[in-house]
Order: C-alpha cells, then structure tokens, then sequence
C-alpha cells in the first residue's frame, strides 16, 4: 500500500469487508468463516498489504479479546446434564480422534525432520482441534435429526476442551526442548497439570463470584459490562502468572452455566450484539498471517499434516465409537464430520505466534511460529471446503438428513 492504516481504520475496514463477505458466503452457500480466511489471506501480508505485521501485532489485543469469547462460547456448552446423557461412547470418541490426530501427526513429522521435535509437538497439538461451527452449520442447514448427529454435536461440544489441554502439555515440552532444558517425566507431568489446574481453579472462582454478583441482574447492559469485565478478568490474570487464558475462561463459562444457565443465557444473548466483529476481526487477521511466499516450503509439511490429521481424526473417532459400543450408523460416519479445523485451531495457531514468536526461543521459535500458522491456513483452506462436503455425506448416506 501506498500507505499505512491506522488501528482505527484498519478496524473500519474489516468491518465493511466482514459485512460484504458475510453476504457473498450466505448466497453460495460457504461457510462464513471460510470467506473470512481467504479474503483475510488477500488482504493481508502476501498479496494487497493492507494488513501489515505491524499492524496485526498492533491488534494482539483484538484476538484475545475475541480468544476469551470463543473459551466462554464453548464453556457455557459444557453443562453436567449433557455430560450425563452423553454417555461412554461419546466420551471415547471425542478422545480417540483428538488423541489420535494428535499421536499421529507428532510421529510422522518427527520422522520426516527428527531434529525438530518441538514442531512436530505444536503442530499435533494444533492438529487434535476440530471445528465446530461448519459441522454444526451443516447440520442445522439439512435440519438434519438422530443418532449420528447428536453424536455429532456433542463430540464437537467437547474436543475443543481436550485440544486445550494437550496443546498446553506439547506446549511446554516444546519450549523445553528450544532452551535445551533437560526435563524430567515429573517436570513433565507436573507442569502441565499445575497450568492447567490453576487456570481451571482461576475460572471456577471467577464464575462463582460473577455467578453471586449478577444472579439478579436483569437489564441487560448490565449484564453486558459484567461478562466482558470477567471475561477480560481472566485473560489478564492468566497472562500475568502465565497461565491458559483460554482455559480460564472456559473453565469460567462451564462454572456459570452449572450454576445459573439463565444468566449464561442472558450472557451470551448480550455477547451477540458485538462479538460478530470481533469473530471476523480473528479470522481475517489471521488469514492475513499467510505468507505464500512460504508455501513451497510448508508445502510438503502442510499435505503431510493434513493427510496424517484426516487420517487420525477418521480413524480415531471410529475406533472410539466401536470400542464404545456406539451404534453402527455413528460407527460408520462419525470420522468424516470432524475433519474442518478453523476455530479453535486458529485460536491455537495464533497463541503459538504469541509464545513461540517473542524472542524468547530464538530464531528456532520464531520460524516455529511462522510455519505453524501458515501450515494452518494453507490446510484450513482445504478443511473448510472438503469439510462440510463430507459431514453432508455422512449425513445423507446415515438418512438422517430426510429427518425432518
């Protein structure tokens, strides 16, 4: 560009294009989030410029911001009643498929660059997330009803808490091996779960008091400024002891929704008003991130990540639903509705940028944290096109699409 945009403008600007691409994808009939990565790649660092790497650094602010929305969203599904008629099945599904994926994806990249074990860690954390919003889009799109689908719905209700915590383990196992640290397995283990604890305790309190405080608000602006004031509590806490922002917050929205659902109702009717900027705010800015100059050299990576995570993910949820005893219909299908990756993936992708591209791990972290977002966004692509496709499949082939 000519110039360059100020963080106000820049923000002006992303709003109208959020607008016009919200209206082109609900005409074809592709998934908002899918027009919101690919114009973010051409507006951003590759091809027009108008997001610079100033400028989206400038924004960290909006993508935690937007990070803390997406931990309460997926918080506030997290209800004992749901986890109660979910049943053994369920629960083996969600975890054979994030663990799967993630096993998977960490040896076949060790083996293919053995001295970056780190990456291979980071990128099978990332890979164990699925996206929920163009499967559950899909779904609701067809009104489509029965065993599979509600398998469908609460398998993706929960990956997302699962992908967190093993994005935290390999997290630290990863910075470990950049500083050349010898860890030992209690170090290991011990880290991780006092992260995690912490964090989980953090949003616990957290939405115990803001439970106690607004249980008898009503209006709804007030409603509005108590959730951000603790949704921005949490993240600021978090980053100050360095702990998980997004499980905080999840932990948060969990806690509030077991103990007042009318008031996480309330919430999230009040998050409505603003969040759509902030969701495409994430999405652009980080499909701004891809740099196609890298391509050719995440290309190989990228094919090899997205073939061993479909792999995974498939392969994972069906062993899962067998060894649950799900019925055949889940057994048969349930893979190929959990292979889109936006989302939490990005959200992930982009927490890799915040603490593997500060210069703390040197110029190992640094590329680290540029491979990951651009293998990211080059497989994203690919996920959120074949991804809907294949749940409409599943769908139609389990008859659960004729459900009306």
């Amino acid at each position: 560009m000519m110039f360059e945009l100020n963080a106000l403008t820049l923000l002006a600007v992303t709003a109208i294009v959020a607008y016009f691409v919200k209206s082109l994808t609900n005409r074809i009939g592709v998934p908002t989030v899918t027009g919101y990565v690919l114009v973010g790649v051409v507006l951003g660092i590759s091809l027009m410029r108008v997001y610079t790497l100033d400028a989206l650094d400038h924004m960290e602010i909006v993508n935690d911001f937007a990070l803390g929305l997406i931990g309460f969203t997926i918080g506030s599904e997290l209800r004992r009643e749901v986890f109660k008629s979910l049943g053994k099945s369920i629960l083996l599904i969600a975890l054979f498929e994030a663990f799967g994926a993630f096993i998977l994806v960490t040896t076949v990249l060790y083996l293919i660059e053995p001295d970056k074990f780190y990456q291979a860690l980071v990128l099978g954390a990332v890979a164990s997330a699925t996206a929920p919003a163009a499967t559950v889009y899909v779904i609701q799109q067809y009104k489509a009803k029965g065993p599979l689908s509600s398998t469908i719905l609460a398998v993706v209700g929960i990956d997302d808490a699962i992908a967190l915590m093993i994005f935290v383990v390999a997290a630290i196992l990863a910075k470990s091996v950049l500083v050349a640290e010898h860890i030992s397995i209690a170090h290991l283990i011990i880290e991780p779960v006092l992260e995690i604890g912490m964090s989980v305790i953090m949003g616990i309190v957290l939405g115990t008091i803001f439970q106690w405080l607004f249980k008898r608000v009503r209006y709804p602006d007030d409603v509005t400024l108590g959730i951000l004031a603790f949704v921005l509590l949490n993240l600021g806490i978090a980053s100050r002891f360095h702990l998980s922002g997004l499980l905080a917050v999840m932990a948060f929205g969990a806690t509030v929704t077991n103990m007042n659902v009318m008031l996480t109702n309330r919430a999230l009717k009040s998050l409505e008003h603003f969040s759509p900027i902030l969701y495409a705010c994430f999405f652009i800015f980080g499909g701004a991130h891809l740099n196609i100059s890298l391509l050719p050299q995440v290309g190989l990576l990228g094919f090899v990540y997205l073939i061993t995570r479909m792999i995974g993910k498939i392969g994972g949820a069906s062993l899962g639903a067998f060894l649950g005893k799900a019925p055949k219909v889940v057994q048969k299908f349930i893979g190929l509705s959990l292979v889109p990756q936006v989302g939490v993936a990005i959200a992930l992708a982009i927490m890799v940028k915040k603490e593997f591209g500060n210069g703390n791990y040197g110029e190992a972290g640094s590329t680290l944290s540029v491979i990951v977002i651009n293998v990211l966004l080059f497989t994203t692509i690919i996920t959120e096109i074949v991804g809907p496709v294949l749940t409409k499949f599943a769908l139609k082939r389990s008859g659960e699409m004729d459900a009306l």
